[in-house]
């Protein structure tokens, strides 16, 4: 089959006279953007905001940096709460949830902790003072010495005047200083820790076999006078028994040993009260059991 081209009309030699105008167009267009772009300051961080807020806006999960390590349920559980870790390409740890009230992601503001600790130290300070006012003449005296430690508040007790060597009764001329203790004390708020302390000589009598029971026998009994003669109640009161593992000072003198034989009475926080409580209720417990 052949195909007349006699029939066909004849095109124009180029391009169609619209596309120079359509080039032009494109051509000017292209400069404005790139003048645009030349003219422009990147804000970095203008930018990461706008791009921020978009994602929120179109609802692209948010990560949220938990400042606490994720607590398991259980022991056995192997998840945490409240939602399950899912495998990421990164070797990281992740958490997802709909509810963005939960605890576990929730993060507290440094600023508020640091307010809080300073108003904590400020308590501790307070009752420093307080205890030091009562107690000056016998601070003076050098029989006892008041101190604070973190958020602790520490009256010591020293071994001259107060214990003979080697024994744990009261002398009674240390008797009236015990009075003024307590009454201190009952003006103060917290949980009150008797510690006793010894020096890194060994005792070993009939009695007092160890260090160890020296320093419990001289931390009860001023626990067991605070509570039958100087009013404080009981459930204020703990003992605790150090022997010679915490000195003041290296046991290498005669004046060094002496500020390790010591009492020191703590006067400790209701948190920390409350940390014991569960400490000792737990280990109950596990007795129990």
């Amino acid at each position: 089959m052949s195909v007349d081209t006699q029939d066909c009309p004849e095109c124009e030699p180029g391009a169609p006279a619209w596309v120079v105008t359509f080039a032009d167009l494109m051509s000017l267009l292209m400069c404005f953007f790139v003048l645009l772009l030349a003219f422009s300051e990147m804000d970095v961080l203008k930018f990461k905001q706008v791009a921020g807020s978009m994602s929120q806006a179109f609802g692209v999960q948010k990560k949220i940096k938990a400042t606490e390590i994720p607590k398991g349920t259980s022991v056995v559980a192997q998840e945490f709460s409240p939602g399950k870790p899912t495998p990421t390409v990164l070797n990281v740890v992740q958490q997802m949830t709909v509810d963005d009230s939960k605890k576990n992601l929730e993060f507290t503001d440094s600023d508020s902790r640091n307010d809080s600790r300073k108003g904590m130290l400020n308590e501790v300070a307070e009752q420093a003072k307080k205890l030091n006012q009562e107690l000056l003449k016998e601070v003076r005296e050098g029989l006892l010495e008041i101190v604070t430690f973190n958020d602790q508040v520490v009256v010591r007790i020293r071994e001259r005047g107060s214990f003979p060597s080697g024994g744990a009764k009261i002398h009674g001329s240390f008797v009236p200083v015990l009075n003024k203790i307590s009454t201190a004390l009952k003006k103060v708020d917290g949980h009150i820790i008797v510690a006793g302390h010894t020096d890194n000589v060994p005792i070993a009598t009939s009695q007092f076999p160890s260090n160890w029971v020296l320093s419990a026998a001289r931390a009860a009994t001023v626990v067991h006078y605070m509570t039958k003669n100087g009013g404080v109640p009981p459930n204020r009161l703990q003992i605790r028994a150090h022997a010679d593992m915490l000195p003041l000072a290296p046991n290498d003198s005669r004046s060094n040993r002496a500020k390790n034989r010591r009492v020191e009475i703590i006067v400790a926080n209701e948190e920390q009260r409350r940390k014991v409580n569960v400490q000792v209720k737990a280990a109950a417990k596990q007795g129990a059991s």
